[in-house]
């Protein structure tokens, strides 16, 4: 376990991102018949902003028991961001405290799960890579509306989704309190077994209204000999005792806890304080400056599943799996909860490969792009269908081989669905399509017409009125076809003659007799065009392969 201050030459994390405006959102709501429910237009609206899209992504929440200070904690977190974590970030002494709604009482103010609804975004300083950080507010457990079950529900998906979790405790750190995480240990052992790697990263117990500094110094010091002494093992404790604190262990990447001095009796007695710091102890505001500064330095702890570092695109999947196995009346079993974050851990896997798909696919064929020789199209297709499977194939999975090969052949059969779209998508644009019905029947008077001459000229006039016939039918159709596609009646007959003029351009004109000369032109100046137009990158950051010229 660890847990120190970070000194100021190790500060060093840069922000990329000016300050904004924002607001907290609702994303799980909390139902009166005690059911979780996820908003998930609010949680797409807050995970596809422009600026984190297929970002990797660093989330802070807070859990703990009702009227604590948890949205008042976060509301510092939302100054240092938006502040761009200069050094005076604090504020003014006269400046209220806004951002997450708090206030004073006895009376629960937060309810759910609420996210704040302006991404920040953050560079890491060894690799310079941009991280999307989000703040994440949560209800407080043990109020008089809400159930054990919603309490623990609560607390259990801020534990599952975030990367940095503050466990908000006040005066000490007890028994109880851990007893609180037991469920997430039995998840952990199971986790490890399936994939050997720690299930959760940062836990951090926060010790508010600390009230025995000559025992433990306040900030991370204080609170790590705080935390070692509560978790020594001795021959007298209960077995269970025991297991909790060796399982607690190996569960976290860093557990880890901070001593907080109490903020002053204006802070909790005055109706009337808005958060301006004068009405702070400064004890209270050192701490917390350095307790917000060391969640980001000196490098951001990003969000990870099965070790692998996860972008918002996949967050969403896993808030939706979680969500789904926190819908029943009583608390999952640790194998169902494993099970949950398997079956999202691969539907997170196709979304980036589906996401790269689509993204290489519109590069060469989308909207903007020119119609492609459907033979093109086909070989160009195949490419990026093999790389969207090693994409797949690249993403650490869990749950096993059956569970992987359910997901892969879901993304192959939606990969061809697409395929088929963006194929007729490109059957569109060729500015021959259109024509094609006309071009041919024009093709066959023609070619009738220059029959029955020639017929005519040897002398063999009977046979030239098959011909006459044919270009008449011929003639018809083209008449009746202009009709159907100016007056918009009689589609059905119109599908008819385009179905004969397809079937006279593909095995007789096309590959026989006709084919004009400018389409061969346009084909031939496509395919070189094209052949230089390369797939980029889709979500997952890893560089895509060369130009189609070198594939074909």
């Amino acid at each position: 376990m660890s847990g120190r201050i970070p000194t100021e030459e190790t500060m060093n994390t840069s922000f990329s991102s000016q300050p904004g405006s924002g607001q907290p959102i609702q994303i799980i709501d909390i139902t009166e018949d005690h059911k979780f429910k996820l908003n998930e237009d609010n949680l797409q609206q807050i995970l596809n902003h422009p600026k984190v899209k297929l970002k990797k992504v660093s989330i802070i929440s807070v859990a703990g028991a009702f009227r604590k200070g948890k949205s008042f904690l976060l509301d510092f977190f939302l100054r240092y961001l938006n502040r761009n974590g200069r050094e005076d970030w604090l504020g003014g002494e006269d400046e209220p405290l806004t951002g997450f709604h708090w206030k004073g009482g006895s009376e629960r103010d937060t309810t759910g799960i609420l996210m704040w609804s302006e991404p920040f975004i953050l560079r890491r300083n060894d690799t310079k890579e941009e991280i999307a950080v989000l703040l994440m507010d949560t209800q407080g457990a043990f109020d008089s509306q809400s159930t054990v079950k919603d309490c623990a529900t609560v607390f259990a998906l801020s534990l599952m989704i975030s990367s940095i979790h503050v466990y908000n405790i006040t005066q000490n750190l007890q028994e109880d309190d851990l007893q609180h995480l037991h469920l997430f240990t039995e998840y952990g052992k199971i986790a490890l077994e399936d994939s050997h790697e720690t299930p959760f990263q940062r836990l951090t117990f926060l010790i508010r209204d600390w009230s025995f500094p000559y025992e433990y110094n306040y900030g991370y010091d204080g609170g790590q000999a705080l935390l070692d002494k509560r978790f020594q093992i001795n021959s007298k404790q209960h077995q269970e005792l025991t297991e909790l604190r060796v399982n607690l262990k190996k569960c976290f990447n860093t557990l880890n806890c901070y001593l907080m001095p109490h903020p002053g009796l204006r802070v909790c007695t005055s109706p009337q304080f808005d958060g301006k710091l004068r009405d702070i102890e400064q004890d209270f505001k050192i701490y917390v400056k350095k307790f917000v500064e060391a969640q980001f330095q000196p490098n951001l702890t990003v969000k990870q599943i099965n070790g692998r570092e996860i972008t918002t695109l996949e967050l969403l999947e896993y808030f939706r799996a979680y969500c789904r196995i926190f819908e029943a009346d009583e608390l999952p079993e640790p194998k169902s909860m494993l099970l949950a974050t398997s079956e999202a851990n691969n539907l997170a896997a196709k979304a980036i490969a589906k996401e790269f798909y689509m993204n290489a696919m519109e590069q060469h064929c989308g909207g903007d792009r020119p119609y492609m020789h459907p033979q093109h199209l086909q070989a160009t297709n195949v490419q990026i269908r093999e790389e969207a499977v090693k994409k797949f194939d690249s993403v650490p999975k869990m749950g096993g081989e059956s569970l992987s090969q359910k997901y892969l052949d879901e993304l192959k059969e939606e990969m061809d669905d697409l395929y088929d779209t963006y194929v007729k998508h490109n059957d569109s644009k060729n500015i021959f399509a259109f024509s094609r019905t006309a071009t041919s029947l024009i093709a066959v008077m023609v070619l009738t017409y220059i029959m029955s001459g020639l017929l005519e000229w040897f002398w063999l006039g009977s046979f030239s009125f098959l011909f006459n016939f044919v270009f008449w039918a011929c003639f018809f159709l083209l008449g009746a076809w202009i009709y159907v596609k100016y007056s918009g009646e009689y589609k059905e007959i119109g599908e008819y003659i385009d179905g004969l003029a397809d079937i006279l351009w593909r095995r007789v004109i096309k590959s026989n007799v006709y084919q004009p000369i400018y389409e061969q032109f346009v084909q031939h100046a496509i395919r070189a065009m094209l052949s230089y137009a390369p797939i980029q990158d889709g979500p997952s950051g890893s560089s895509g392969r060369g130009d189609a010229k070198k594939r074909n």
